[in-house]
């Protein structure tokens, strides 16, 4: 082990907010905090720059990473290393303007090989209102990609980063994780400036159980050939992390606010398998929703987050 590799260790063992303050003082952010440098990054040689050829849109906690991972397997798919998978380069303009040297900016973040597609996933864009039209003016024949899960395991999931990130657990945090499982109603803002055919929308659960067919309609989306990667980590619980738990009484109204929502998207995509999510099941079938006790499939120490 070099002595490179030993400080890597022992930087990944400290907190979250201790090695943020640290990267802070040596002038470091990450895409998605104030102060990062939106400067494009140097061509490195036979690279070209445009326009990002895909675009993951969402959603967080639902196995982004992991899929982006797998991607970049396909000989391809070119990825700039250094690079993070989410670009958040247009959180800012909810607040500013977009201007054309903004749109010249956008498409330097993404260099690649020439005759190979890159992209970029950042699951905090669904959420975000005012990114579709933005993207539209960006990158107008991209290629979006949405990856979906249970939204009541994604609000669990959610608060459980939140929690083991250090962050606020405070009515604003909850009301942003609850905000983010209305499906339906973010994906109407996203259609109003994309056409459908532009959209494949992915499910986590069926991408667990079948990764390679969910792959192949991946690559099939961007107009790649198929292709077989080499396993990669599927997502796992973090080692000591602070599981949240949901009540019954609180997994009761999740179900409630979204059951609506849910019903919605699922009569928009008829694709969509309700049976992959246990707590929206019964819309399937038409009847009332079940009483609720402890469920082990929300609850568990050890559900994959």
């Amino acid at each position: 082990m070099t002595l490179r590799d030993l400080l890597r260790g022992r930087f990944a063992q400290l907190s979250p907010g201790v090695r943020r303050h640290v990267l802070h003082r040596l002038g470091r952010y990450a895409p998605w905090e104030v102060g990062f440098d939106f400067t494009p990054p140097s061509l490195g040689a036979g690279e070209e720059i445009g326009p990002p050829d895909f675009v993951g849109i969402g959603v967080q906690k639902a196995g982004t990473t992991w899929w982006y991972q797998s991607m970049l397997s396909h000989p391809d798919i070119s990825s700039h290393e250094g690079i993070h998978k989410e670009r958040h380069f247009f959180d800012r303009f909810g607040l500013q303007s977009m201007g054309p040297s903004d749109v010249d900016d956008y498409h330097g973040w993404f260099p690649r090989r020439t005759g190979t597609k890159t992209g970029e996933w950042t699951p905090d864009y669904f959420s975000y209102p005012w990114v579709p039209p933005l993207l539209k003016r960006a990158a107008p024949d991209t290629s979006l990609l949405l990856l979906l899960r249970d939204p009541v395991d994604r609000f669990r999931s959610g608060m459980a980063h939140q929690e083991r990130m250090g962050g606020a657990r405070d009515g604003a945090a909850i009301a942003d994780a609850v905000g983010r499982g209305f499906y339906n109603r973010a994906l109407s803002d996203w259609l109003a400036h994309f056409d459908a055919d532009r959209l494949l929308v992915l499910q986590y659960e069926r991408c667990m159980a079948d990764r390679d067919g969910q792959l192949d309609l991946t690559f099939r989306h961007l107009g790649l050939a198929p292709h077989r990667p080499e396993p990669v980590d599927r997502p796992t619980p973090t080692r000591g992390r602070v599981e949240t738990l949901l009540s019954v009484d609180v997994r009761n109204e999740l179900i409630r606010l979204y059951s609506p929502d849910v019903a919605a998207l699922a009569e928009r995509l008829p694709q969509l398998d309700l049976s992959l999510w246990p707590n929206f099941a019964y819309l399937a079938s038409g009847v009332d929703p079940p009483p609720l006790g402890p469920s082990p499939e929300s609850n568990s120490p050890t559900r994959r987050p």
